[in-house]
């Protein structure tokens, strides 16, 4: 029974077998969305509440930190995406490897299971807090903090939603979202050394890593196991290991 109702919910939220409705559950019930949504409201209270400043003085902090958040987020998580989601140095060491296979490796071997498409907040949240709040606050102070914050959530739901409609089994209406998807599906299913945005390609056509077209790029052999084969994997064997005991445990 255990087995059976284990199988059911992973086919409910199968990226390639669901469509909007279905993904609107699987989202909200994610543990990963769940945790920004419950911090975006005592976010946004502290970000009009924090200090004593005045309105016209408080916006601007705000507006400021807000738009510091929206240039500069892309660029960390492109840079993060490409050295060290890409890199090889997490998987080369048995205190990092099980956190690299969650949260990237796995990802590319499944690219439409909703259970690992998510970025863990233990990831993200310490990404926000090392790179952005403390722009936000040579902006704002403890206001531009709290502004820089919010945002930060509001992006990353906003990112998360558009990677889930990348791998939903549904066509999108609307010309941005048809061009991501497009853009990202070609990152996993043609050559994963491009096109490391998720909702924008800027800092890839800034960095040359950007491709429209699948004759632009050979296709790459690695773009499931991301380099970890053959050599890299007998050398270095804590990944196997874990996928080993994870497919005993739901065989």
């Amino acid at each position: 029974m255990m087995k059976a109702s284990t199988r059911q919910r992973s086919k409910t939220y199968r990226l390639d077998k669901i469509g909007l409705r279905e993904l609107a559950a699987g989202y909200f019930r994610h543990p990963a969305i769940i945790t920004y949504l419950v911090l975006l409201p005592p976010s946004l209270f502290a970000a009009f509440t924090v200090g004593a400043a005045a309105w016209p003085e408080r916006l601007v902090s705000l507006g400021l930190a807000a738009l510091l958040t929206v240039l500069l987020y892309p660029l960390a998580w492109y840079l993060l995406h490409r050295y060290v989601l890409h890199g090889a140095f997490l998987y080369r060491s048995r205190f990092t490897a099980a956190v690299w296979k969650r949260i990237h490796f796995d990802h590319h071997q499944d690219p439409n299971g909703l259970e690992v498409l998510f970025g863990a907040p233990l990831s993200t949240l310490p990404t926000i807090g090392v790179l952005l709040l403390p722009l936000g606050y040579a902006v704002g102070g403890p206001i531009g903090v709290a502004g820089a914050f919010t945002t930060s959530l509001l992006v990353t739901l906003f990112y998360e939603y558009c990677h889930c409609i990348q791998h939903l089994a549904y066509t999108p209406k609307s010309r941005f979202l048809k061009r991501i998807k497009r853009l990202h599906l070609l990152h996993h299913f043609h050559n994963e050394n491009g096109n490391h945005g998720i909702t924008n390609y800027f800092w890839d056509r800034v960095f040359g890593t950007y491709y429209d077209d699948a004759h632009a790029m050979e296709r790459s052999a690695s773009v499931r196991d991301l380099g970890y084969n053959g050599e890299q994997r007998v050398r270095y064997p804590w990944v196997a290991r874990l996928t080993e005991e994870a497919a005993g445990k739901t065989g």
